[in-house]
C-alpha cells in the first residue's frame, strides 16, 4: 500500500493565470483537501515512479458541492469537472513518431522537464454515463473514464477503487508503462463555473494474491 498524503506539489498549465485553490481542513475530525474552483484550473500532483504490473489499485474518496451544468466531457467548451484524479504514464518514445519524439525533446530542452505519455482521467462527470471511457476533447492521449456522474451523490462522500492496469489496457489496448505521478483537480477554466470538491485517503494499492 502505498498512502499519497505526502509530497503533493502544485500542477500548474501554461496560459492559465487563475489557479484552484487547494487547502486542509477537517470534515467530520478527517483532515481532508478542500478545492475551491471559481473558473480557475490547476492541481496537486504526487510525483512517483512505479510499474504498475499485472494489477494495481488506486482507491481515494471524494465529494463535491455540484457539477457544472455547462460540463460535458465530449466538448472542448465543457471539459470542465468539480473533481478529477489524473494518472500520469512514462512516454515510450519507441511507439511514437519521429514528429513527436522530437517536439518532446524540445521541450525538454527548453523546460528541462519530461512530458507524460498516455493519461488516465477519472472525472465526476456531468453528462456522460458512468462507466463510459471517452477520449479527452483536446487530445486522444488522455482517456476519461467517469466514475461518477450527474447530481445524484453530491454532498456526500464517495469511495472509489479502480484497477488502473484494466482500466488501461481497455483505454490503450496495450499494456501501461511506468507511472510518472497521481494528481487531484478542480477546473473550470471552459465553463467559468463554480464549485467546491474535498479529496482524501488517495492510495495506490497492490491486490491481495489469490
Amino acid at each position: 500500500m502505498s498512502s499519497l498524503a505526502d509530497g503533493w506539489e502544485p500542477l500548474e498549465f501554461p496560459r492559465i493565470d487563475q489557479h484552484t485553490r487547494y487547502e486542509l481542513v477537517t470534515d467530520d475530525g478527517v483532515q481532508v483537501v478542500k478545492a475551491s474552483v471559481d473558473g480557475s484550473a490547476s492541481g496537486l500532483i504526487a510525483r512517483v515512479a512505479l510499474a504498475p504490473g499485472d494489477a494495481l489499485l488506486l482507491r481515494w474518496q471524494w465529494k463535491v458541492s455540484n457539477v457544472f451544468e455547462k460540463g460535458d466531457a465530449r466538448t472542448k467548451a465543457g471539459d470542465d469537472y468539480p473533481a478529477r484524479i489524473y494518472v500520469a504514464f512514462e512516454f515510450q518514445p519507441e511507439k511514437a513518431g519521429f514528429f513527436e519524439r522530437a517536439k518532446r525533446k524540445t521541450v525538454e530542452v527548453m523546460f528541462g522537464e519530461s512530458l507524460p505519455g498516455n493519461a488516465l482521467n477519472y472525472i465526476w462527470a456531468n453528462r456522460l454515463p458512468e462507466q463510459t471511457f471517452i477520449a479527452n476533447a483536446f487530445t486522444d492521449q488522455t482517456m476519461m473514464v467517469a466514475v461518477n456522474s450527474g447530481s445524484e451523490q453530491v454532498g456526500q462522500w464517495v469511495t472509489v477503487e479502480r484497477d488502473i492496469v484494466a482500466d488501461y489496457r481497455e483505454a490503450f489496448g496495450e499494456e501501461p508503462s511506468r507511472i510518472m505521478g497521481v494528481a487531484i483537480m478542480s477546473d473550470a477554466d471552459n465553463t467559468g463555473e463554480q464549485a467546491q470538491a474535498w479529496y482524501r485517503d488517495v492510495e495506490l494499492v497492490r491486490p491481495a494474491a489469490p
